[in-house]
Order: C-alpha cells, then structure tokens, then sequence
C-alpha cells in the first residue's frame, strides 16, 4: 500500500508552509479554525487548547468518479504534527478503509462532500470491526489534539445498505463517523447525511466537543433507514456535544457502557428515540457505567421518547446467549433539564426491562443495574400516542431504583385530560408527576 499512497501523493497532494499559504500567490484562503467552547454548562474538566497550526497539505480530487483515499492518508501523514488537511474541492471519494488513529496536533478542513462508494462487498471486509453491538466503520480518527471543520458534507451513501437490509435483516453496516481513542479535539461547522448506520461511534476518548453539526437522514423509497443514532458514546469520558440539529429515526444521543461526565445541550432532534441512557447490562460479565451526565435544553419533536434510561434486566437461567442481559453496573446522577417536546410518546421512559417483552420474567430476574440519583426537571409540551398516558418510570425492583426525582412536569395530550403516568417499583413521594 505504501507504493500507492506515495503515487497518490504525487498526483494530488501539494504542501505549503505556513510562510507560503499566507500569500495568496500560491495557496488558496483557508477558513479560521472556529472559537469552540462549551456553553452554557461544562462538565468541569479542562478543554486543551490546541496550538496554530504551521504546515498546510491540499487535497486535490481526482474527480470523474475516482478514489481520492490514498491521498487523503498521504495528506494526513504529511501534515501530522503541527498541520493542516485541506480539502477544498467540491467532492471526494473514499473507497477504502482510512484508519487514522495515528494523528498528532492536525486539523481537516472539509469545504466540499466527502463520498463513501456504495460498495457493500468491499466494506463488509474491510471497515474496521468492533465487537460492541457488531459496530463496524468506514475510517477512523484518533490520536490527540486533532480539529475538524469547515462547513463540509460527509455522505455515507446509506440507501444502497438500507435496500440491502430487505434481504438481509442482519447486514453490517458502518458507521459514518468513528472517533477511536481520541484524546482532546473539536468537531464543528458540519453536515453529515444518510449513514447506513450511526452518525457518530465515539469510543475510548476524551475531552471532546461536537458543536454546530447537522445530520439528516433520508431515504428515497419504501425501504427506510436504520439505526441512524446521531452519537453512541462508549467508555468515553469529558464530552460536550452542543447547538445542533439532527433528523433521524433512532436515538438521538446514546450513553452506551462507560459514558461519564458528558454535557448535552441546545439539541434540536425530529423523528429519534430521544436523549438515551443505554441500553446498559446487555452482557453478562461485563460491568456498565453512565455517570454524571447533564442533559440541557432539547427541542423533541415527533420521537418516541425524549428521555430515556434503558437497561436489561437479569439472565434468565436456560438462555444460552451472553447478550440478552444480566450484565452489572450503575446509571448514576443523570439530570434531564430543560425538555421541550412535541408530539413524542413518551416524554420520560425509565425501563429495567428493556429487552424482555415478558413482564413476568423481568420481575423474577430483575436488573443487575442500580439505577438512582436521577433528576427529571422542567419539561414542557405534547405527548399523543398513548394518551392520557405521557410517560413511565418502571424498575425491575423497589432497591433497584433509588432517589428518583421529576419537578416543574408539564405535559399535556390531545384529548385534554389529566396527564397519566405509569409508575413501578419507584418512590413516588419524589415524583411530582400523576402516577396510577
């Protein structure tokens, strides 16, 4: 592969020093990198700084269709430690798996679109393989101190996967963005539409922040998209994700196991199974931590959920699978301030039985997952689906919730009678909500 990078290199890379890109004789103008910090909260961990940068590499398109991979690797190769990766041009095409887990104090500007090919056998062999929920990706960003922006598309093409998926219900298929092991980095001014999978895989990373990005997703047929989460956090810690708007069809944001000390706010999210908790002690032997999470201000609209705690309940003993729960762990100081929400199911769903549609069993083999310390606060707007009921906070057991708190709840539904609520194996006393 090295022969091939250099030749990519050759035919489309150029590499400018800072001296060189100031004079507009040589090198095109690039956008600043824009001021990011979080606002109004912040998780209390310092935000690194990452120093300007001295070296710049353009990327230039093949165009016509063709791989710009290879160049793309080379530019970053070029310009790690201290660059800058322009890309410029109207479009790119990535045709192979980019794994960029080497990176050091480098930027990406994203200007144009960024293509993923649609070539299902090529990626179901090569995107990178992860074994939580059979996650697979088409490139992956780690390293430190790296920053992306620009005002860019990244297009994952997802429509030839979901047509797939009429055949073949268990295909797998990537995620558009993979941040692997990342630590300190910003990812701003960006569109990213039709992932065949998640948006967004962040695992293994910290001191993040994902600010002004907008993700869409849209099929064109009968055949509709699938899994489209917006961001899945995993044993990530120190992230903020802030002022963006995502149309989808799954979870909006997702704290999967080990997501601590993460801020989300000023979200606009249509169409999404809400803010998430979990799901969380899906496998057995495995220990699950989401701690100190600070959910604030999001527009839901049109969703099934606006906040949502999900985790499995025990292993039913004679089930052979290690994936259908009884895994160990604790969601702990969880706060939900500030929901605004139109037309979802429900506005609040706490659940220790996801995954078991039997009632009976969940309740004989209730959830290895302490739930407590959990504040729902200031919520406005319509639940329709289930009226008069708008919400329920249902745990497997009275220990296995504890200190479970709703203020200022106000939800109404269409028919315009009392708001109900489903409430079990919770303390009522501190919730201030029409449980029955």
């Amino acid at each position: 592969m090295r022969a091939s990078i250099i030749y990519g290199a050759l035919l489309g890379l150029s590499t400018f020093t800072k001296l060189c890109a100031a004079a507009s004789s040589c090198a095109p103008s690039l956008p600043p990198r824009p001021t990011v910090v979080p606002f109004p909260y912040n998780h209390g961990k310092p935000h690194a700084v990452s120093p300007g940068r001295t070296k710049t590499c353009y990327v230039h398109a093949f165009g016509n269709g063709q791989d710009d991979s290879q160049t793309i690797f080379s530019a970053a190769k070029a310009c790690n430690n201290g660059g800058t990766v322009a890309l410029l041009d109207p479009k790119y095409i990535i045709g192979q798996a980019l794994d960029l887990t080497f990176l050091q104090s480098v930027d990406f500007i994203i200007k144009g679109e960024i293509s993923f090919t649609e070539d299902i056998n090529y990626w179901l062999q090569a995107s990178f393989k992860y074994t939580y929920q059979g996650a697979c990706l088409f490139w992956q960003f780690g390293g430190k101190d790296v920053n992306i922006y620009g005002g860019g598309v990244i297009n994952g093409n997802g429509q030839v996967w979901w047509d797939r998926m009429v055949t073949n219900t268990t295909l797998q298929r990537p995620i558009l963005v993979g941040v692997i092991g990342l630590q300190g980095g910003t990812f701003s001014d960006l569109s990213l539409s039709n992932p065949p999978n998640w948006f967004h895989f962040v695992a293994n990373s910290s001191d993040l922040i994902f600010d002004d990005i907008t993700m869409t997703v849209l099929s064109n047929n009968s055949n509709p998209s699938k899994n489209s989460d917006g961001w899945d956090l995993c044993r990530s810690d120190a992230i903020v994700i802030q002022n963006s708007y995502i149309s989808n069809t799954d979870d909006c944001v997702s704290f999967k196991p080990n997501s601590t000390n993460v801020v989300v706010q000023n979200l606009r999210c249509t169409g999404s199974h809400g803010i998430s908790v979990g799901s969380l002690g899906q496998y057995l032997g495995e220990t699950d931590i989401a701690e100190n999470l600070y959910i604030y201000n999001i527009s839901m609209s049109n969703a099934s959920d606006s906040a949502r705690i999900k985790v499995w309940p025990g292993a039913v003993p004679g089930n052979n699978s290690t994936s259908s729960g009884g895994g160990v762990g604790i969601v702990r100081n969880v706060t939900y301030n500030g929901m605004h929400d139109t037309s979802v199911d429900y506005a609040i769903e706490l659940t220790q039985c996801y995954g078991q549609s039997n009632a009976t069993l969940c309740n004989m083999y209730p959830s290895k997952m302490v739930i407590e310390d959990i504040v729902f606060h200031d919520f406005t707007g319509t639940s329709k689906k289930y009226d008069p009921t708008v919400g329920t906070l249902v745990c497997s057991n009275p220990t296995a919730c504890q200190n479970i708190v709703a203020t200022n709840i106000n939800i109404t539904n269409p028919s315009g009678k009392v708001a109900q609520w489903t409430c079990k194996n919770v303390d009522k006393s501190t919730l201030a909500i029409n449980c029955v």
